[in-house]
């Protein structure tokens, strides 16, 4: 299959764009249980349980275990299959008494009450593919894993308003499939679409390639369905673009990573879809080029650019290393590189477009060489370039992984700057890629050729401090989009706003003074 180069680009010739469909993941395996028959004690109907308070959480045990499943309907309640207990990166092993799956927001009230009642942990559960640890408790009293999986209705579209209301369970794929069949975009998008669920996508405020153009995850929610950490639930799935009536519970929730209740169901923000759609692999000197670049794209295709990733020669290497059935779009593989994406509502005529933005940048310098995609396969190929190279990464295995954000005139100054200071620590692989466009990178630490991650355990503590002392003095963030979970607890401490943390910690024991909701996410439990 042919690319288009861009030294070859004429106004005849111009290469039609196109767009690439999402893949589909597997689901977590599920068990049976057996029933029991001693019921719970319940609250008095309408009465908030918010004044109650445990010294310590109790263990999701056998007895807890009997009761709660005699007052749920069968098959609610199931042992725990091991790939709950497990998360990607293999760090830490999970532990849980059982795992419930409820059918509807009523079940996962009543489940959350006896929780509350019994001063026992909960940790809702999405699709499994969180990156710190958010999804599982390694340590303490065994919680009751609270799994979504079963609430995966589409249960109202409205395109008139550009709206979709569906359930935490829902697959990202499958919701965005919803909205094609609606002619309409929903444009959270990455790598674990197949997988992820909309809940967990929403209770870590998800990322994603579209971020430039779309906005993160809590920009694309108008309402939500909540249980509170008492067993109430919060009606909250209103289509609303203004609603000024006091505190925004929704942006509480969204974010928190199940530690101030369970999203249950999600209004969600629709758009229309793009006429057309294309991408351009760009060979790019540095990465103050790639900004440069940037830059003119924008002022050029304002509102058009749904990405614009960084890739380092290092990404395509360990590609080229570990999965050699990945094309790669040029012999030698460049220092640096940047995926350009676009989509275009229809009157406009992307390729003749597309070329007169580049060949400006190829007249300025910008670019060196480049690759536009003719169609929808090629733009397919492009993007599994880009979505490979975690994948690549696992392969090698890092030593240590940073998802950081920066302001985007200090980037290339970090990149200058991070590698003589890891230097000084040790001989490292560095892989640096990312979502530029709105300054999220993944700066990873891998060990030289011949050397294994285990041969720098003693040193993975300094190399996470170096580079994350970085980014707080110039003004990042040491979690861009994946969240804290329970990795990061003691960065965020570390690097927190006191003030701020003080706030987190005020409103966590006003809403959930149990501390049953996901406990040791985000806060340390104390």
């Amino acid at each position: 299959m042919c690319y288009t180069p861009i030294c070859a680009m004429t106004g005849a010739d111009a290469p039609m764009l196109g767009c690439s469909s999402p893949a589909r993941g597997p689901r977590p395996p599920t068990h049976g249980a057996a029933r029991h028959a001693r019921p719970l004690a319940r609250p008095a109907r309408g009465t908030s349980l918010n004044h109650m308070t445990c010294s310590q959480l109790n263990a999701c045990d056998a007895g807890f275990v009997a009761r709660l499943d005699a007052e749920l309907p069968r098959g609610t309640l199931r042992p725990v299959a091991a790939g709950y207990l497990s998360e990607p990166r293999g760090r830490w092993q999970g532990v849980a008494g059982g795992v419930a799956l409820p059918r509807n927001v009523d079940e996962v009230a009543k489940i959350v009450r006896a929780c509350h009642a019994a001063c026992v942990g909960i940790v809702p559960y999405g699709g499994g593919t969180g990156l710190v640890g958010g999804q599982i408790a390694p340590d303490g009293p065994a919680p009751l894993l609270l799994s979504l999986e079963r609430m995966q209705s589409i249960r109202a579209s409205y395109p008139s308003e550009n709206v979709l209301i569906a359930e935490a369970g829902a697959i990202l794929a499958d919701v965005q499939a919803a909205a094609e069949n609606e002619d309409r975009l929903f444009p959270l998008s990455l790598a674990s679409e197949g997988s992820a669920r909309i809940g967990g996508l929403l209770a870590t405020n998800a990322g994603g390639v579209n971020v430039l153009r779309y906005g993160n995850a809590r920009d694309l929610v108008l309402g939500l369905e909540a249980v509170l950490p008492d067993g109430q639930i919060w009606h909250g799935l209103k289509r609303l673009r203004k609603d000024n009536t006091g505190y925004d519970l929704r942006h509480l929730l969204l974010g928190s990573e199940g530690t101030l209740g369970v999203i249950t169901a999600a209004s969600l923000r629709l758009f229309p879809r793009n006429h057309a759609e294309g991408a351009a692999l760009l060979v790019v000197d540095s990465p103050s080029a790639a900004l440069e670049l940037l830059a003119l794209a924008q002022a050029k295709l304002s509102g058009m650019i749904s990405a614009f990733e960084l890739i380092g020669g290092m990404g395509l290497a360990f590609l080229a290393e570990t999965m050699p059935q990945v094309r790669q779009p040029f012999p030698q593989p460049p220092a640096w590189m940047v995926l350009l994406d676009l989509g275009v509502p229809d009157g406009i005529d992307l390729p003749p477009l597309l070329e007169s933005v580049l060949t400006d940048a190829m007249t300025r310098g910008l670019i060196t060489d480049g690759l536009i995609a003719q169609n929808a396969a090629q733009r397919a190929e492009f993007w599994e370039i880009r979505e490979s190279i975690p994948e690549a990464n696992r392969h090698i295995g890092s030593v240590s992984s940073h998802d950081i954000s920066l302001p985007l005139s200090d980037v290339p100054a970090f990149i200058e700057r991070a590698g003589p200071e890891l230097a000084r620590i040790g001989a490292f692989r560095i892989n640096c890629f990312g979502h530029l466009g709105d300054g999220n990178l993944h700066y990873n630490v891998f060990p030289m050729p011949g050397r294994s991650r285990a041969d720098h355990e003693h040193q993975r503590d300094a190399i996470k401090t170096c580079v994350h002392d970085l980014v707080d003095a110039m003004g990042g963030s040491v979690s861009a989009e994946h969240g804290i979970g329970r990795l990061k607890t003691g960065d965020l401490e570390r690097y927190g706003d006191p003030t701020k943390l003080a706030a987190m910690r005020a409103i966590k024991a006003a809403l959930d003074p149990v501390g049953i909701m996901n406990p040791g996410a985000i806060l340390r439990r104390v």
